[in-house]
């Protein structure tokens, strides 16, 4: 990769900019207690970091006659008191602010409705040129709609952006895309760029540091 090349950053969500393992981990148990049905399984605690709210309502209502009506319970239920069980990932700001001085910031994500509210309530949401959620895409993530979105708004081609996510899925996603992937805190991904903290992305793109 030449830094040079590169005019777009675009970033995954839950994972990467924010830790959201306890916030989704009590949203949907509170779905399921609704229910009279038991926690989640670990399986499904690991899982549910993946998916859309869609996919994940049908693995956890698996088996039950249940799902119709949980769905549609969702879809109502305020995201509100979940987002304060949600953190920002450290150095993320610190970071944002040195990478939109040179380039343009974007998220592709799974998750849904909450997005816009999380990046308000962590004061995010000025700091990305556009976001695309599960709600803006006919076909979600590893499918390359959400990062094609991007590049058409942003007159790109692949090769001039890359894209920051955690997991499988999103190694997927960015070969189906011809975008670079950037690994987040998953070493275990077979990748050229794998990162640990946000700052040291401040180091691949060769950007000065705040000083």
């Amino acid at each position: 990769m030449k830094p040079g090349q590169i005019k777009a950053i675009i970033y995954d969500c839950d994972g990467v900019l924010i830790d959201s393992r306890e916030s989704n981990e009590a949203y949907y148990n509170h779905i399921l207690k609704h229910f009279g049905q038991p926690p989640l399984t670990e399986k499904h605690r690991h899982t549910i970091q993946f998916f859309t709210a869609g996919e994940v309502m049908a693995l956890i209502f698996a088996g039950t006659d249940l799902l119709d009506d949980a769905l549609a319970y969702e879809k109502t239920l305020d995201n509100d008191r979940f987002i304060p069980l949600i953190h920002v990932e450290p150095h993320t700001r610190e970071a944002l602010t040195l990478v939109r001085q040179k380039y343009l910031t974007a998220i592709a994500t799974n998750r849904g409705k909450s997005l816009r509210p999380l990046l308000d309530y962590h004061g995010l949401t000025a700091m990305f040129d556009m976001t695309v959620s599960s709600y803006d895409v006919s076909q979600t993530k590893p499918h390359p709609e959400c990062l094609n979105i991007i590049l058409t708004h942003f007159k790109l081609m692949p090769e001039e952006a890359f894209y920051i996510g955690d997991n499988e899925i999103d190694h997927v996603l960015c070969e189906r895309a011809g975008v670079l992937f950037v690994a987040y805190k998953n070493t275990s991904l077979r990748v050229v760029h794998h990162i640990s903290d946000h700052l040291e992305l401040i180091k691949i793109l060769a950007l000065p540091s705040l000083p």
